[in-house]
């Protein structure tokens, strides 16, 4: 009967399924597989997935897990409603590593981190995870053994050679920083040069090849820049003239640029977001922008919500709860610059799993599947991170 069924309309039928189904169908039959594997209906599997984005959220409860869930992302959140509803499907459980803890999304990713920042000893193993919520899949990653109380780690994505990398930076160690390539094949970390000791302040964010964090020299309590890490080819560049006021800014991917939000806390019926763009990297030229939020009654606690990004087709500014419970609705909020409207949006599909404590909320925006990161070979099949404690053995690099 399939042989009957052209095959535009079968890859049409599959561009319109998840990626964990479309995963599953390739092993139906050969003739399936065929179809299913190649580089052409990959890609533009990913350009479906990129033209129907989603919300993915991160929930961590107090016994440590993370719950991943995903919604549909509203394309048109301003109607006549002044509240709309979407809900949100579970993707995965993450169980119960008490000190593990989110650090970054990265090109449908993401990477969770236990620095042993708790342990008196410097030489404890810092232990990596990371997994992939569209399919369930999971990879733990080699450990690294912390030579200091600090250490910072970021991952990275090269769009150009489609490799994944871990960069881990000792702050208070001169040009001691490590980096893991993720692939098929035994995962070792390798020695870089990095040529300022400095210490990153909060989490990256990868555009374009290139990762951004903020930081500060290792010694220097008042001077903040910005560090560019180019993943391929593994070099530095730092953004140290530009005099931000730093005040734990949120960083973006701004139209394929890197964007800085601040936020103003002294207004109290109102949020004032100031919105720096990095207009020329090499000329470290900045635009900069400024956004006046009045909450019209669809925010209740201003200082509850925290910005989320803007996202990649209309440029919206994205905001959401920090927290939340099984006792009250979560919201992600819209505002369009053009327009100087805010829509709110109520996300249901979190109450199975909470309480009527608070728990912390990450939120992502643009998430999309991709096949390519269904094949890679590091991952493994798995409803959680339950097999978390059986941590591989630890890889050292030669010094």
């Amino acid at each position: 009967m399939m042989s009957s069924i052209p095959n535009d309309l079968i890859i049409e039928i599959f561009l319109r399924l998840p990626s964990k189904s479309v995963a599953r169908f390739r092993c139906v039959s050969k003739q399936w597989g065929s179809i299913l594997c190649r580089p052409y209906f990959t890609e533009l599997f990913l350009t479906r997935s990129l033209a129907r984005p989603r919300l993915l959220f991160v929930v961590k409860f107090d016994k440590g897990d993370f719950h991943l869930f995903s919604s549909p992302q509203p394309h048109n959140p301003y109607g006549k409603q002044s509240s709309l509803l979407v809900t949100a499907d579970f993707r995965m459980n993450l169980s119960r590593y008490l000190l593990m803890d989110f650090r970054q999304y990265a090109s449908g990713l993401i990477y969770f981190l236990d620095d042993g920042w708790w342990s008196s000893n410097d030489e404890t193993d810092a232990f990596h995870a990371i997994c992939n919520p569209s399919t369930g899949q999971y990879a733990v990653l080699p450990n690294l053994r912390r030579r200091d109380k600090y250490l910072y780690s970021f991952l990275g994505f090269d769009p150009i050679d489609k490799q994944f990398k871990v960069l881990s930076i000792f702050p208070y160690r001169f040009s001691d920083s490590r980096i893991l390539t993720l692939g098929p094949g035994k995962l070792r970390w390798r020695k870089i040069h990095r040529p300022l000791t400095h210490r990153p302040l909060g989490q990256g964010i990868c555009i374009d090849g290139v990762l951004y964090y903020i930081s500060r020299l290792s010694d220097d309590f008042t001077s903040y820049f910005i560090v560019c890490f180019d993943v391929r080819s593994e070099n530095f560049k730092f953004l140290d003239d530009e005099d931000f006021p730093y005040s734990g800014p949120k960083l973006i991917n701004y139209k394929g640029k890197l964007g800085l939000f601040f936020r103003n806390y002294d207004i109290a019926d109102a949020i004032e977001l100031c919105l720096w763009v990095l207009d020329d990297v090499e000329k470290n030229e900045w635009c900069k922008y400024a956004f006046y939020i009045s909450g019209d009654d669809k925010i209740a606690g201003f200082l509850d919500v925290y910005v989320i990004g803007v996202t990649a087709t209309t440029g919206e500014i994205v905001l959401a709860e920090k927290n939340t419970c099984r006792c009250k609705p979560f919201y992600v909020f819209y505002f369009s610059p053009e327009r100087k409207t805010l829509q709110r949006v109520e996300i249901q599909g979190f109450g199975q799993s909470c309480d009527k404590n608070h728990h912390s909320v990450q939120v992502f925006l643009d998430h999309a599947e991709d096949l390519n990161l269904n094949d890679a070979k590091i991952f493994k099949q798995s409803q959680g991170l339950d097999i978390i404690w059986k941590r591989p053995i630890a890889q050292y690099p030669e010094e």
